[in-house]
């Protein structure tokens, strides 16, 4: 799967053999700037409505909502799991 934010504050989710759009996780406010992914498909998202959000990679889910106090222009997960922006 490979993944796209957009200034519409969707992240989309494409297939990565065919190019086909899979599915759209919705509920952003504001443009989603940074994406990762951790070794368990769990998906991160970065926003300019100084959000993180935690998906669920494989329901499309959201898990968690974290406000923070400034733009989330990245993210990064090390191969221990933690996250960092």
């Amino acid at each position: 799967t490979v993944y796209s934010g957009s200034s519409d504050g969707t992240i989309r989710a494409w297939s990565g053999e065919d190019g086909h759009l899979r599915r759209t996780l919705a509920g952003r406010t504001g443009c989603v700037v940074s994406l990762a992914i951790g070794a368990d498909s769990t998906l991160y998202s970065g926003s300019v409505d100084n959000t993180m959000r935690v998906w669920c990679g494989g329901s499309g889910a959201a898990r968690h909502i974290l406000s923070v106090h400034s733009i989330v222009w990245a993210l990064a997960v090390c191969p221990n799991g933690k996250l960092y922006t």
